[in-house]
């Protein structure tokens, strides 16, 4: 860290700066060394070879800041620490073995050539350290002596290892720093990418209609759109049931404000999930979900709460319910005064018998029909009345297909049904008889021309079971997700126009379940559908007449 301005200052020189730079300590040196020889031996500093070499050192420096570098090759700066080598070397033999240390000023040149990383360097440093030892005998005509042979065998040998070592770390060095350089890069765009998400973040969530809150393991506010600025409480540090900015908030019974600990957030600072829960204020209507976040380890990390405003789509509901009331009840008149003329058509003595057939099988579908209005009322309070008792889940089917039989013809569709004897149980045989027409019902409709519908009755250990399969156009996974959802038709059902109000599933699914059973569909497209009725057998025996909800 100390030397990191030093470098990133490096960085930003030329070649005639870093030239300079690489000199500056060698020519530092040698002035201090110059300026200390004339206090201790003034005889060294006024040798004419003395001073130059000194003017050597001078002129090299000089060159550094002169020579304009970036126009020559690369590597020809490195003539500049070869010939400080030689100046070295003569510097050294002017002031004989008074000055011998000076011959420790080799490091400066040879560090500068093994710094250029090249393999070759070290070669040119310890060529250059040859020179520094051989050339100044010769120009001061000296010759040479036991000690020069030494020293021009030794000398290279350590300032060659040197040179080696220094160019190993200038090496390493630099392949740290682009390592740096590409994790800093790297770092700085998952930095910008990490901001633009967070951008995107923030406008996605105040662009989309729905209030979002995310809470950290301690139930602080980590992230908040604005559609929560007062919902879910704006300081942090509170939950929604402490914060003076937060509506009163209502549950399913809409008169009792919720305690403290069941406001959504507080739950949600729990850890508390929950799905689609309606929360009610008082002008508003609101979905409140919460999903929890998991560390790595799979413990708790925080949560996410989201408010959806259903306000308009509650209102539509009771609207829509208000309606279906108002048309069930205004239907019921003239179907009671319809049945009353049927029983008394049924009561004449000399009645055509295939008369008396149609007419009790039109009185049955009548009351049938009473039966479907009632069911609108049930769908609207959401509540249902059953009456078990003993009956034969085969009598009802096999009625139910005697009663589809002219609609199954009439669209050139062969119904047929399968028994393996009687199915007897505890369960309202009305009720069940509807369950039934509603799924022959639509099995005939989605069946093409020349489809079959096949309607089985059997019995599994404890539980009576009834299928009803057809050949028609059957139903998509999506389509299969909705299937028992209010109002819910099919996307065939709208192309080919074919008629229904989207209750029969429904309204199926509700008397099953409170028989204790259930209704499950299995379908693909183009190759038919199959609705399965379970029934417990025994477990409705003790079943008394009931209002379930």
């Amino acid at each position: 860290m100390l030397f990191e301005p030093l470098y990133a200052h490096y960085r930003t020189l030329g070649p005639r700066g870093r030239a300079v730079l690489f000199q500056l300590p060698l020519a530092t040196t040698m002035l201090l060394v110059t300026v200390l020889t004339l206090v201790l031996h003034p005889q060294i500093a006024t040798s004419w070879v003395f001073l130059w070499s000194l003017g050597a050192h001078v002129l090299l420096l000089a060159s550094c800041a002169a020579v304009p570098w970036e126009q020559l090759p690369g590597r020809a700066v490195l003539i500049i620490p070869a010939l400080d080598c030689i100046a070295v070397g003569v510097t050294r033999e002017a002031a004989d073995q008074y000055l011998a240390v000076l011959g420790f000023l080799l490091v400066f040149p040879v560090v500068w050539l093994a710094s250029d990383r090249r393999r070759s360097s070290v070669l040119l440093a310890v060529l250059a350290t040859i020179l520094s030892a051989v050339v100044p005998p010769l120009l001061l005509g000296e010759g040479f002596d036991g000690p020069d042979f030494i020293r021009i065998v030794l000398l290279p040998v350590i300032l060659g290892a040197i040179a080696l070592t220094a160019n190993t770390i200038a090496n390493a060095l630099s392949i740290q720093r682009r390592q740096l350089e590409v994790q800093s890069a790297k770092v700085t765009g998952l930095l910008a990418a990490s901001e633009d998400r967070e951008r995107l973040i923030s406008t996605v969530l105040d662009t989309v209609g729905v209030g979002v809150c995310a809470l950290d393991a301690q139930g602080s506010v980590v992230l908040m759109n604005h559609h929560l600025s007062s919902l879910a409480g704006t300081a942090p540090e509170a939950s929604a049931a402490e914060d003076d900015d937060c509506p009163l908030m209502y549950g399913p019974d809409r008169s009792q404000p919720l305690p403290p600990e069941r406001h959504p957030r507080s739950r949600a600072a729990r850890g508390e999930p929950f799905t689609d829960e309606l929360i009610w204020t008082d002008q508003r209507v609101y979905s409140a979900t919460c999903r929890l976040i998991m560390d790595t380890d799979g413990g708790y990390a925080g949560s996410v709460l989201a408010f959806t405003d259903v306000t308009a789509l509650v209102e539509a509901l009771a609207a829509k319910d208000q309606f279906v009331s108002s048309v069930s009840h205004e239907l019921r008149t003239p179907l009671t005064s319809i049945l009353g003329y049927m029983d008394l058509a049924l009561d004449e003595a000399d009645l055509d018998p295939d008369i008396e057939m149609y007419v009790t099988i039109a009185k049955r579908n009548a009351e049938r029909l009473l039966h479907l209005v009632g069911d609108l009322l049930t769908i609207a309070s959401d509540a249902m009345t059953i009456n078990p008792q003993h009956a034969d889940l085969t009598d009802i089917v096999r009625d139910s297909v005697q009663a589809a039989q002219p609609r199954a013809k009439a669209g050139g569709i062969r119904l047929d049904l399968i028994t393996d004897g009687p199915a007897t149980g505890h369960f309202d045989p009305d009720r069940l008889g509807q369950a039934v027409d509603n799924l022959i019902s639509n099995a005939i409709k989605y069946t093409n021309h020349s489809g079959t519908v096949t309607v089985k009755v059997f019995t599994t250990g404890h539980e009576l079971r009834c299928e009803v399969t057809d050949t028609g156009v059957g139903m998509s996974d999506e389509e299969l997700d909705q299937a028992f959802t209010r109002f819910f038709r099919a996307a065939h059902a709208h192309s080919s126009t074919i008629p229904g109000a989207g209750l029969g599933l429904a309204i199926t699914k509700s008397i099953m379940e409170n028989h204790r059973g259930h209704v499950v569909l299995s379908s693909s497209p183009g190759r038919g559908t199959t609705a399965a009725l379970t029934l417990p057998a025994a477990d409705m025996e003790a079943a008394t007449p009931a209002f379930l909800s």
